[in-house]
């Protein structure tokens, strides 16, 4: 976990939001038995991706099936300190496209995210906080793409503006708005 305390730590912060995530999850670090698992009901932590075309024109996302919105491509760390691994292979799993990189092994963005009480595979999950770092990925958009059903029924290559509308979380169209306004530093 020290690396990633460091990768953190390393973030330069965009804006308030990321200086103020950035310091709550250096803090869960220091002060959570479990933050890397699910063991930890309250608060853990997450890997995202946000992949862009290598023209930086359309970012790839998935029609999530709980949420009913398109949404970027990430998961639970589950034990994971390597985020970046988790980032790389949740991207691959949700979108089955096989060759993405990362513009940057650096960490792109950091948030906190609210996740809403939910039935998830038949249980029921208490409401939580995904302690979450994102990546920035690129690839080729003509590579195939297949949805992974049992998390989304659709994925597709969105005009950036359009995936940052997101109308059914407003709170997330804030953070892709954020990421669509960061790619310039990379």
């Amino acid at each position: 976990m020290d690396t990633l305390y460091r990768a953190i730590e390393a973030l330069e912060p965009w804006n308030d939001q990321e200086r103020r995530d950035r310091e709550l999850l250096l803090a869960a670090l220091d002060r959570l038995d479990t933050p890397l698992t699910r063991d930890n009901p309250f608060a853990h932590f997450t890997a995202s991706s946000w992949i862009v075309n290598p023209g930086r024109t359309h970012a790839l996302m998935a029609w999530h099936n709980i949420y009913r919105t398109w949404a970027w491509t990430g998961g639970h760390a589950d034990g994971e300190s390597d985020l970046l691994a988790v980032a790389l292979r949740e991207a691959r799993e949700e979108t089955s496209v096989e060759h993405i990189r990362p513009v940057s092994r650096e960490i792109y963005s950091v948030e906190i995210l609210p996740v809403h009480a939910h039935i998830k595979r038949g249980q029921f999950v208490s409401a939580h906080l995904h302690l979450n770092v994102t990546y920035l990925l690129e690839a080729d958009d003509a590579q195939p793409l297949r949805p992974k059903p049992d998390e989304n029924s659709a994925v597709a290559w969105l005009p950036l503006s359009e995936a940052a509308d997101n109308k059914e979380e407003p709170f997330m169209a804030v953070v892709y708005r954020k990421l669509n306004g960061k790619m310039g530093r990379f």
